[in-house]
Parts: structure tokens; sequence; C-alpha cells
């Protein structure tokens, strides 16, 4: 599974409109987006990078004003660490990969007043987009990138949604174009007023079983904590393995 998966990263990264490549190194570039998790890059698989290999992709990174940043499985490029590591790369953390299949997903806790669709007016794709923006931390509104995913994702073959509790922004999230029938489920957030009440399990849980009726085989995800592991645990995701989240400080 660890295999398909990371095979799916890359595969995805190659397929977005302004990915570039370094040396045996995919990165998956978001003009529109400055965050780090939209941009990074992962390496092909059994890659042996040199030292040049690594400056080279410091520079293009600097070059398109971002972080120097990668994603990936260690299993899936063993050589690869050691040799960030040699320059000067820190590594972020080391996260539990999760997936789910059909017949593994389990109905979450009702939320009375919820009401979870997918977004169709600009409106709705603005609103969704800025329950993520403030989830992941940002301040004002969203950009054009956060709401060019949602709409990607729909577009692409994925999945988009907007959670509403009383007809308020509660949560928001997306499920990734699928590739051999593997999707991500990313950018989940739930709005501050609405945490620890189950919206983000129930929206979860949506995400899933939806991209599950549009002709997914597995759905995986990266969660972002212990007790974010837990709330997808409860809907019947799985640990499958670890992705390296690793980086480069400004110099």
């Amino acid at each position: 599974m660890d295999t398909a998966i990371q095979n799916y990263a890359r595969t995805l990264a190659l397929r977005s409109p302004d990915h570039y490549r370094v040396g045996p190194f995919t990165v998956r570039h978001n003009p529109g987006w400055e965050l780090k998790f939209a941009n990074y890059a992962i390496p092909d698989q059994g890659a042996e990078p040199t030292a040049r290999d690594i400056a080279d992709l410091v520079a293009a990174f600097r070059e398109h004003d971002r972080m120097p940043r990668l994603e990936f499985l260690p299993a899936w490029a063993p050589a690869v660490e050691p040799v960030l590591l040699a320059a000067g790369f820190t590594e972020e953390n080391r996260a539990p990969v999760m997936a789910c299949s059909p017949d593994g997903l389990l109905p979450p806790k009702p939320v009375d007043g919820l009401r979870v669709a997918e977004p169709v007016t600009d409106a709705e794709f603005a609103s969704a987009a800025a329950v993520q923006h403030t989830g992941f931390g940002g301040e004002g509104g969203p950009d054009d990138g956060e709401i060019a995913w949602l709409r990607g994702a729909t577009a692409g073959g994925g999945v988009s949604a907007l959670a509403t509790l009383d007809g308020r922004p509660a949560g928001a999230g997306g499920c990734s174009a699928p590739v051999d029938g593997i999707g991500e489920l990313a950018g989940l957030a739930v709005a501050d007023a609405f945490r620890r009440r189950g919206v983000g399990a129930a929206l979860s849980a949506w995400l899933t079983r939806t991209a599950f009726d549009r002709g997914f085989g597995t759905v995986w995800l990266e969660p972002g904590g212990p007790d974010v592991e837990r709330l997808y645990a409860s809907i019947g995701y799985r640990r499958t393995g670890e992705k390296l989240n690793i980086s480069l400080d400004p110099a």
C-alpha cells in the first residue's frame, strides 16, 4: 500500500500544471499559494541524489520564492534522507499514513443541524476556502490558490465539501482526483467555534463515502497529530506506514 500511495503522490505532482523537475526530484509548485504544504518535492523511486542534486533543488525552490521542502515515504527512496540531513535539512515530523477502503468505513456520530454538501456557487467555494485558510493559521481572507484547490478537486474527479452547522460555515475539505483508484483526503479544517462537536469526523466520513461512491478503491491521509489520528481511526482509517516531512529553513 505504501508504494501505491507514494506513486499516487508523485503521479499527481507530475500532472500538476506548474510542476518542474530538478535532478531525481519532481517539485509540486503552486504559484498562487505560498503555503508550505502546497509546495514540496518528491524523489523518484530509489533515487540516490548527490550533494549537487540537493544544492540544485534548494536553488530552484529559492528561485520560485518557496521554502525548500520534501514530502515522501522513506522506504520509497532510502538514500535521500541522509543526503538531505547532510545538506542542513531538518525533519519537521514523521507523520503516520492512514488509509481506508470501502468495507472499512464506519459511520460517524450524528451531529444535529449539520449539513455537508459539495460547494457549487462562488460564495460556497469562498466560504469553504475561508474555513481552510483560518483553520491552517492564515490571517485575513483566502487567496486564489486555496479556492482553486477546492475547485480543482471537484473538476478533476475528486470531491470537495463545505459543512455548515445551523447555517454557518463549520468545516471544509477535499479528496483529490484518484490515481489508479487511490485518492488523498486533505485540507480538512474545522472552524474554531465548531471544534470538538463531531464536525470533523462527520465531514471526513462524508468525503470518504462520496469518494467511494465515485469509484475510489482507497482513500489515504496524513493526520496532523494524535487527536486527529484518533478521529480518523473512529471512522475506519488505519495506519499503513509513515511519511517524512523535511525542510530547510530560509537562509
